[in-house]
């Protein structure tokens, strides 16, 4: 197909985010219609990007005849369902990250994608990230031998809203769960075994959800290499995303808060401008993994981040969760 006939479903910031990118700066793709179960959000977003069609049912968008793939940016409580309902319809399917909340459902959607034969392509963005892309080139060409130790760091300037905190998993599948991914991206090797704790550093009321603002998981690999994952909430000066890897004959190393490289020099000072945030960090890769699942639509290619993907990085952050709630190492489950 020429034109691949998309809607929007959930338009937060992220879900507004990718329609606009779908309707302006993604070649091959067309918004034919776009849906939020908030009131008069479906209808003005449609208004601003000039979308025909707009909908608070989800269903309804669903079923349409002039949808030929779907995103969706709902809770991830509902995810499950949306995999269910796409592979039913037999229609391509972008699914924010997590895959779910829950291994089971995890596992069973998985399932539905196979037993379907949908394309469905995971929102990990950072894997289409140019800085990061350029570490997995490397590694790829062995510029740094063997791959020995990870090293991720998210930062967030702020914990997120509590009606968010309160659906989101946990600042293990939330928050680390990008690092999770990347981390088994760039080394190549699958996580078997996890050591997490956290602490509630500044954001006390998280606690009413069983949740931290800090954490660290060492991260064990099949191969014997190693790694480590900061996650914090507390991070006021901005929007800080690090990542490291060490190998045998050098180390690659992602680490910038820079909004830009310019710096302004002042007789015994230095300052720039920091990052925001997430969608100001990464807003060249969410318009390339968009652009990527486009394209496999087109070409009735599988993408290079799918289910089974969502399936690891759950994994490890559900043995996260455990290891912290007990206390121990616990143990990934078997890759699929």
């Amino acid at each position: 197909m020429d034109i691949v006939r998309c809607g929007v479903i959930g338009l937060g910031r992220l879900g507004y985010r990718h329609a606009a990118n779908l309707a302006h700066h993604v070649s091959g793709a067309k918004v034919t219609a776009v849906c939020d179960t908030v009131p008069g959000r479906a209808e003005q977003t449609a208004r601003e990007l000039g979308v025909p069609a707009f909908t608070e049912d989800p269903v309804a968008l669903l079923d349409r005849d002039d949808v030929d793939a779907v995103v969706v940016v709902t809770p991830t409580s509902t995810h499950g369902w949306f995999v269910d309902a796409v592979a039913q319809r037999k229609k391509a399917l972008f699914l924010e990250k997590p895959l779910s909340l829950n291994l089971d459902e995890a596992l069973r959607a998985v399932g539905a994608v196979r037993e379907s034969g949908i394309l469905c392509q995971l929102g990990f963005m950072r894997r289409f990230s140019p800085d990061y892309a350029h570490m997995e080139h490397h590694i790829k060409k062995g510029t740094i031998g063997k791959p020995l130790y990870f090293k991720g760091i998210s930062r967030d300037p702020l914990a997120p809203p509590l009606d968010y905190v309160a659906t989101s998993g946990g600042i293990f599948a939330d928050q680390s769960i990008h690092d999770y991914d990347i981390a088994r991206f760039l080394m190549g090797d699958e996580v078997v075994d996890v050591t997490a704790v956290g602490s509630i550093l500044y954001s006390a009321e998280v606690a009413n959800y069983g949740d931290v603002d800090q954490a660290i998981t060492y991260l064990r690999f099949a191969s014997g290499s190693a790694g480590d994952v900061e996650a914090c909430r507390n991070a006021f000066y901005g929007y800080d995303i690090r990542a490291e890897v060490i190998g045998t004959e050098g180390t690659l190393s992602l680490a910038s808060t820079h909004s830009n490289q310019v710096a302004l020099l002042r007789p015994g000072r230095e300052s720039y401008e920091t990052i925001p945030g997430f969608l100001e960090r990464f807003s060249e890769a969410y318009v390339i993994e968009l652009q990527h699942f486009i394209e496999c639509v087109k070409t009735g290619t599988n993408p290079s981040v799918g289910v089974v993907d969502g399936y690891h990085a759950l994994a490890v952050a559900q043995a996260a969760q455990m290891s912290y709630q007990q206390g121990c190492r616990k143990s990934v489950p078997m890759a699929l």
